[in-house]
């Protein structure tokens, strides 16, 4: 059998890994990176225990290779486990409360439409730019309250936070960009500790006055700790909800017979931002480090070593999807990965999906049709975590 040579930077592998994934569970399930203490793990079964159990496999990480850890912003609620996580999930769920969201859905059409209008006055726009990047930075940043006019550099932070997600699991980061990362989260946190003083003074109905006020058990937020979480909550509300939409207009562009099928079946909505969740995962990766000496299928893992599980393959692992390779808008049983599983499942999960819904909806009811403007590769966003393009031309008939 010949080795799997996965490298997770080849372009092509990245622009269509789903016959590397099938091959991978095939016949190297468990594949250990040569010279890196790092192991791919690509079933939906493994994956899915990996996940649900954090005490033997946690989400902090050591430094890279090389690099000092007094240089390295601390981590996340992300990079933290129980019982850390849970205190800093407690505290923030208490502000991240489903009436916000319920709230905001009214907000959400407006803006989708009002976005709409502009691209159809235009015709030809890069869909990115006229949708799925300005929907979820508006949203996100109304919900935690950041002013209107901030958007901009909220967005500019958020782009310049993910550029190389994830990639440092394979290579290390060079200085500069630590250098830059930090003067990065240095004025993100000048900024959010201004506008946290602000709230304090003045409370308001939004995210970030729920942060200052929220308290579980007599344990509040620290202004680090808030920083981070807001930084966070920037990304994961922003980045990944603009590749969901984005994928699903790739997807039911290249499935016609199911694009068709939607705008005759407006119901499915729900169902088929489920099936591109899972066929085209926006986040394809989730990293764990072994804090103990475990066996996996037969494969050794050592304390220290570092797994990456492949959302991406799990949900297509033909052992839990029949037909695995089908986009079907109308798939039932759809239990993806998509968000994660366990401990560190999605916290805005179910924001991603109404806003993807929000935006199919609008950009379904206010075309004829929608097509791409040319057959050109369209660019990569630079972090492997992501399956997502940064560009998107397309052509827009109005209804």
């Amino acid at each position: 059998m010949a080795d799997l040579a996965f490298n997770p930077f080849d372009e092509e592998t990245r622009r269509h890994p789903f016959p590397l994934y099938a091959r991978a569970r095939r016949e190297q399930p468990i594949y250990p990176h040569p010279g890196l203490p790092i192991i791919s793990v690509f079933r939906y079964a493994d994956i899915q225990a990996i996940l649900r159990d954090p005490e033997t496999w946690s989400n902090r990480f050591p430094p890279p290779p090389g690099i000092d850890p007094e240089k390295l912003p601390p981590p996340s609620m992300l990079g933290q486990d129980p019982p850390e996580h849970t205190r800093l999930r407690g505290l923030v769920n208490q502000a991240f409360t489903p009436r916000i969201i319920r709230r905001l859905e009214p907000r959400m059409h407006a803006i989708a439409h009002e976005l709409l209008d502009r691209a159809l006055e235009q015709s030809e726009v890069d869909f990115v730019e006229a949708l799925t990047y300005p929907l979820p930075v508006i949203v996100i940043a109304e919900i935690i309250g950041i002013p209107p006019q901030d958007r901009e550099q909220f967005k500019e932070w958020s782009d310049a936070a993910v550029e190389n997600l994830g990639n440092a699991l394979f290579a290390p980061p060079p200085p500069d960009r630590l250098k830059e990362l930090g003067r990065l989260l240095e004025d993100m946190g000048a900024y959010f500790t201004a506008l946290a003083d602000e709230r304090r003074r003045q409370p308001r109905e939004d995210l970030l006055t729920g942060l200052v006020q929220a308290e579980v058990e007599g344990s509040r937020l620290s202004r680090d700790e808030m920083i981070r979480m807001l930084v966070l909550l920037l990304v994961a509300g922003n980045e990944t909800t603009t590749t969901l939409i984005g994928n699903a207009v790739l997807e039911l562009l290249a499935h016609p017979d199911q694009l068709a099928r939607l705008r005759a079946e407006p119901d499915l909505l729900p169902s088929a931002v489920e099936e591109v969740l899972r066929y085209a995962s926006p986040v394809q990766l989730d990293p764990r480090l072994a804090t103990r000496r475990v066996e996996l299928d037969g494969h050794v893992i050592e304390p220290g070593q570092i797994v990456v599980n492949w959302l991406g393959s799990a949900n297509h692992d033909e052992l839990v999807f029949p037909d695995a390779e089908r986009f079907d808008i109308g798939r039932n049983e759809n239990r993806h990965l998509a968000f994660g599983f366990g401990t560190h499942y999605c916290l805005g999960a179910n924001l991603a999906r109404l806003e993807a819904q929000v935006a199919l909806a609008a950009l379904l009811r206010r075309t004829r049709s929608f097509e791409r403007l040319d057959a050109l590769p369209l660019p990569l966003h630079p972090s492997i975590v992501f399956r997502a393009v940064t560009k998107l031309p397309l052509r827009l008939v109005a209804t």
